[in-house]
């Protein structure tokens, strides 16, 4: 059976891999950093919670401290990449479709037909261990395609991630600090706030308050990842789906995706709006959120509609 472990590995080996190439260039921040990274997918769900907690100081300790610099490595040149680009057009996108085209795709043939029975992949975990070979299957495709020099994807992978640093990792910091505000009960102090203000019976409203909890936790915390324990515990569980009896894929579902709206419009999601900015030298630090202020309120609205209609008067 192909665990959840095998996706760790896989990210742990790319990381182990950056760290070794920026070993090799005399980068002894960004190989210590990226190899405790490594470390903690190698052996994360095997060390105890103050050993990884110790990992995880020593992590912020570097790239507080400054250690992390960008590297330029030698790949392909300017030249060549563009030449290629121009020949090649569209036909480049073909790697990056790969990817959830497999996991789509995977997904529904593993789960609607006798592939199922096989037990091949652990349960409710499908979609993205194939996400993760789909990763794997397109970057084969890109090698036997393009055929760039050996080290080329490598180095490559290593420059892009050089060049976002720290925050590369925000996401998975932002969605574990989540879930220890979860474990503090911060959630069930909001319920009993929530709840006092909401009318009983209003469910309509409960969907509001929700939906806008989700979008305004996540632009305090960056995440919508860290914002969901939070809701869900606030109000998602304990008022839509106990009280309500609305349905649960739904509100969830959509309810990460109010969250979403909310990344689009906070610097605290640095790794989204910030870092693109200053890699492409915009003057306006905050101009990548500027562009997106008029997609995320009215998509804010519809997942609102969403949730009200596909997991309440559709769910009837």
């Amino acid at each position: 059976m192909i665990t959840y472990e095998w996706l760790y590995i896989l990210a742990g080996s790319f990381f182990a891999i950056w760290a070794l190439l920026s070993l090799k260039d005399r980068l002894w921040g960004n190989a210590a950093f990226w190899g405790l990274l490594a470390a903690s997918f190698f052996g994360g769900s095997h060390f105890s919670d103050f050993e990884n907690g110790i990992l995880v100081l020593a992590m912020v300790a570097i790239a507080g401290m400054g250690g992390l610099k960008r590297s330029s490595p030698e790949t392909t040149g300017e030249a060549s990449r563009q030449k290629r680009a121009l020949s090649l057009g569209n036909k480049l996108f073909i790697p990056a479709l790969i990817v959830p085209f497999t996991a789509v795709a995977g997904t529904l043939l593993y789960n609607f037909t006798p592939l199922g029975e096989t037990g091949l992949f652990e349960e409710r975990r499908e979609t993205l261990l194939l996400f993760g070979i789909g990763v794997v299957i397109a970057l084969i495709v890109a090698i036997i395609w393009l055929k760039p020099p050996a080290l080329a994807p490598a180095e490559e992978g290593r420059r892009l991630l050089d060049s976002i640093g720290w925050a590369a990792i925000l996401p998975q910091m932002l969605a574990a600090l989540g879930a220890v505000f979860a474990l503090a009960g911060v959630g069930e102090i909001i319920g009993g706030a929530a709840g006092s203000v909401i009318p009983d019976g209003s469910i309509f409203l409960t969907v509001v308050v929700f939906a806008l909890g989700m979008a305004i936790f996540t632009m305090i915390m960056g995440n919508a990842f860290a914002a969901f324990p939070v809701m869900a515990a606030a109000i998602g569980i304990p008022l839509l789906v106990e009280t309500y009896n609305g349905d649960p894929a739904v509100i969830g579902a959509v309810g990460m995706l109010a969250g979403f709206c909310g990344t689009l419009l906070t610097p605290m999601a640095a790794n989204f709006n910030i870092v693109p900015a200053a890699l492409l030298e915009l003057k306006d630090q905050n101009g990548v959120i500027k562009q997106q202020v008029w997609t995320a309120i009215p998509l804010w609205v519809c997942n609102v509609a969403i949730i009200y209609v596909g997991a309440f008067l559709l769910w009837k």
